[in-house]
């Protein structure tokens, strides 16, 4: 049988959605979304659906498929992401390689229409039990350049309790506070491998502005005259509560400005959210780490409890002018 490839369009988030719920019944990474989640995505500036999607089906069923988009900055390279994934009874028919393929003639058409002339690379993030992917992405030139941690805490028992360092309070998030949190984050990931600046307009189309946000959950450390210091957003995807009936509270982002390092800021903020977490219902808490993250955030979330549940390497392949 041949498989009929397309771009994804609104009409296939059902279809979609029920691909990913397929996928991670198998490979266990959260990688759910809802029909409204996908709704979202599609509707992101920063994706073009007819260029930077593409869907494989068999006998009106899919089972695989690709997404690439561009990203706010290129600075000092455009790092492009392929998001993607096949049916597990699907696998071992080419799909993968397919998809795989038409991101490396995709991207670059992408990316010289938003930064023409810059650095471009294509990177794929494999979780590290997927043999098939490991092997695929090997096969087609990838090296990996990081190593990233999936963690989680059981909120089942009463967190510890950590008081914020003297002269700072920590607030639940309000939209007032918008501006200054999005500069804080801008501000503390200057150092993350891989980060770029979010805009206003980024901001809110990835952060605070989607379904998954959760401003109740989200949270600002504040100095005495009310400046932000630091900063933890969480998010919330309904897709995976209802397929698992565990309520997991996403801690997106957690950032301290430089100056305020060393001082416990990340471990107060922490601490609050566990326990607003436990008392808002949730079963546990997760977030997503750098393995060689340069502020000691590793350390952090080891001593607040939470354990690696799974591993992931990123792969990268140059497809345009190098760094100069």
């Amino acid at each position: 049988m041949t498989f009929e490839w397309a771009p994804l369009s609104k009409g296939d988030v059902g279809a979609w959605a029920e691909l990913l719920a397929a996928i991670d019944e198998v490979d266990q990474v959260g990688g759910r979304e809802s029909e409204d989640d996908l709704a979202e995505l599609l509707a992101d500036p920063r994706l073009d659906p007819a260029e930077g999607t593409l869907g494989a089906w068999e006998s009106g069923r899919l089972v695989g498929y690709g997404v690439t988009m561009v990203r706010a900055s290129a600075e000092p390279v455009h790092r492009m992401h392929l998001w993607g994934g096949v049916r597990p009874e699907c696998r071992r028919r080419g799909l993968g390689g397919h998809l795989l393929e038409w991101a490396i003639g995709n991207t670059p058409v992408l990316h010289e229409r938003r930064f023409p002339g810059r650095p471009l690379e294509l990177h794929v993030q494999v979780d590290s039990r997927n043999e098939g992917l490991l092997a695929l992405v090997a096969r087609a030139g990838m090296t990996p350049v990081r190593w990233f941690y999936g963690m989680t805490l059981d909120l089942g028992a009463e967190p510890p309790k950590v008081s914020p360092p003297d002269g700072l309070t920590i607030a639940t998030y309000r939209d007032d506070l918008e501006d200054a949190v999005r500069e804080v984050r801008n501000r503390s990931f200057v150092d993350h491998w891989g980060s770029v600046r979010h805009t206003p307009e980024s901001w809110r189309r990835t952060i605070v502005g989607v379904r998954a946000f959760r401003a109740e959950g989200s949270f600002v450390a504040l100095d005495a005259s009310g400046e932000s210091v630091g900063i933890l957003l969480t998010h919330c995807f309904d897709a995976d509560t209802e397929a698992t009936g565990v309520r997991e509270a996403w801690i997106q982002i957690i950032g301290t400005l430089r100056e305020w390092r060393g001082r416990g800021v990340a471990s107060a903020l922490l601490a609050h959210a566990l326990h607003a977490f436990r008392a808002q219902g949730y079963d546990k808490a997760g977030l997503g780490v750098d393995a060689d993250n340069p502020t000691g955030a590793f350390g952090i979330y080891t001593r607040a409890g939470f354990g690696i549940e799974r591993r992931s390497i990123e792969y990268t392949l140059p497809l345009g002018p190098a760094v100069t």
